[in-house]
């Protein structure tokens, strides 16, 4: 047992056989943007065995504000959030494995990026990788930890299968694309992304050591510039509900028949996604969104935004172009940013 840990192993919580327990455990990150940095961080720290990171997006100066394991040479370097994650977190703690996948996470890929997980944190932009998540843990039995923020509020959740109801009991389907925001539209400050983290990790440590009588229990939600603090108590809603994925075992998001269709247009450098099942955007309402992140002109049948060396071009039914790049994960990312996914 290294000293690194002593400080932890004294918690009363831990000790000394929680600390070998958490040595035998590996963790999957999905996302590492402002929640992931923290969470990883923590995690890494915390000495599991195995941290498993997987995002498909690339530094960029607006992260620098929030996501704090990256600095200006890891811009400077262009490089990938997970590659840029993986080379701080091993420097923070060499004893453990840290590995990065530069993916987007899909129904093809799942089963091989989160093989080996016992649990799951949430760090996505996006409904449809976290129902991608929830679809996969509850099958497999594998805990997960939903977390979200925008602007100063955030939001978090244990889901364990069998034991609590799963994020489709609390949300039936994916909201209407085009209809959430994001924070690229409406801001964030970094200390609610770091207080909803450390709530994530806190749970994460309970879980994998199996401390499951303190366990959190419903849906946590924090705004830090309200002083606000609510609990959602969820207890009876799996029963209610008849869930799609906890009662009736169908995990259509492990199909590609519900992921957004997403195509090359040859010649074009650019990017088609259509979402599933379509989607009905107001884009008078969009307009007003986007207005803040960069050139808007629009009328009764499409919406363009310029930003950066970027155009989207977004349709009525969800539909979007985005012109300046064939890379299909950047495409992804901008579609997540500026519409919701």
């Amino acid at each position: 047992m290294s000293e690194r840990y002593a400080r932890q192993v004294l918690f009363y919580g831990i000790g000394r056989e929680g600390q070998k327990t958490l040595m035998e455990k590996t963790a999957v990150l999905v996302g590492c943007g402002a929640l992931g940095c923290t969470s990883a961080n923590l995690l890494v720290r915390s000495g599991i065995k195995c941290l498993k990171i997987i995002d498909r997006d690339y530094i960029e100066e607006s992260n620098l504000q929030r996501q704090s394991l990256f600095d200006e040479e890891d811009l400077k370097q262009n490089l990938p959030k997970a590659i840029a994650a993986q080379k701080k977190l091993q420097k923070a703690n060499s004893l453990i494995q840290v590995e990065s996948f530069v993916a987007d996470l899909n129904p093809s890929n799942i089963e091989t990026l989160l093989q080996d997980a016992h649990l799951v944190v949430d760090g996505t932009d996006n409904f449809e990788t976290r129902f991608l998540i929830n679809d996969y843990c509850v099958k497999n039995g594998i805990p997960w930890i939903y977390g979200a923020c925008i602007g100063s509020t955030g939001l978090t959740m244990n889901i364990i299968p069998s034991k609590t109801p799963c994020l489709r009991c609390m949300l039936e389907n994916v909201p209407p694309f085009g209809t959430t925001e994001t924070c690229d539209t409406e801001g964030i400050i970094a200390p609610i992304a770091s207080m909803i983290a450390s709530v994530q990790v806190a749970e994460a440590l309970k879980i994998l050591t199996h401390n499951y009588d303190v366990v959190s229990k419903g849906l946590l939600k924090i705004d830090l510039w309200r002083n606000e603090i609510k609990r959602i108590f969820t207890e009876d809603i799996k029963d209610k509900t008849g869930c799609i994925v906890c009662s009736r075992h169908h995990y259509e998001f492990l199909t590609k028949d519900t992921c957004s269709t997403i195509t090359t247009l040859c010649g074009r450098n650019a990017i088609q996604i259509l979402p599933p099942n379509g989607s009905k955007l107001d884009l008078t309402k969009l307009a007003t969104r986007l207005e803040k992140v960069g050139k808007i002109s629009y009328n009764s049948f499409l919406l363009r935004l310029k930003t950066g060396k970027y155009e989207l071009t977004i349709f009525p039914d969800g539909r979007s172009i985005i012109s300046g790049t064939n890379d299909l994960a950047t495409a992804k990312g901008l579609y997540a940013k500026y519409i919701g996914m």
